[in-house]
């Protein structure tokens, strides 16, 4: 479609990319690493995210994102360790940054639409909006952010099971430099030299590589997104009943 538009003359400056979603589940790895490939021709690249199953809510479901500098940064240099992340004070909301967006019509559109309305009848989607149920959206949602919660319970499971290797490899190395220093006293006392207090070629003083946090944070930010829409439509829901509630009271 680029080339098409290049070829006759018609604006095609690639500021991005677009892609569809279910319930807002985009925060991926993958989208990172999309991210970090446009931006080594693209300095500026934003993501489209459309979600269609919101959008049949009654509610435009678009969303125009990009990466936080800070968080690019780190990435860029496998710098999600906690203690990289601690030192930049970054958290699991500061990985993307969300732009406004302002969708407009051409005027002959808008003109074509004024025709069409008038002649157009009463859709089922305007009879959907006053659905007092909301059961399936809100199902979908909370079997959606069930799974997050076990993906988020792996991740930290996996960081428990670093932190006990972490002890007991601090363990060894306590044991193993108290014997090797009785070793060194011995050897004092017979006028021998004393050996070095580290051994690079011991396992035990090789560091363990810490995981990346970025599961987690990924997993945290859809929890929360999950959490927003739950709140949205319980809120919607309760609008309609209490405007039930007063026309029959009337």
């Amino acid at each position: 479609m680029m080339r098409c538009l290049r070829e006759v003359n018609v604006d095609n400056n690639t500021v991005g990319w677009y892609q569809s979603c279910l319930l807002g589940s985009f925060q991926t790895v993958e989208l990172i690493e999309t991210f970090m490939n446009y931006q080594e021709n693209i300095r500026r690249c934003v993501c489209i995210v459309y979600d269609p199953s919101r959008s049949s809510q009654g509610v435009l479901a678009l969303k125009a994102l990009k990466l936080t500098d800070s968080f690019m940064d780190l990435y860029r240099n496998n710098g999600l360790t906690g203690e990289k992340l601690r030192e930049k004070k970054l958290s699991w909301v500061d990985i993307f940054e969300e732009i406004p967006i302002k969708v407009s019509n051409s005027a002959l559109v808008s003109a074509f639409m004024k025709e069409l309305e008038a002649e157009s009848p009463v859709s089922q989607c305007d009879f959907d909006r006053l659905k007092l149920s909301t059961a399936p959206f809100m199902e979908r949602n909370l079997e959606f952010m069930i799974g997050c919660m076990d993906g988020l319970s792996s991740e930290q499971n996996k960081f428990q099971y670093y932190y006990r290797n972490l002890g007991r490899q601090q363990s060894q190395q306590q044991a193993w430099l108290q014997k090797r220093r009785q070793e060194n006293m011995s050897r004092k006392a017979a006028g021998e030299e004393p050996l070095p207090e580290e051994d690079p070629s011991n396992p035990i003083f090789k560091p363990l590589p810490e995981p990346s946090r970025l599961e987690g944070y990924l997993v945290t930010n859809q929890i929360s997104s999950y959490c927003n829409h739950i709140n949205g439509v319980a809120g919607q829901s309760f609008n309609r009943l209490y405007l039930m509630k007063a026309l029959q009271e009337d």
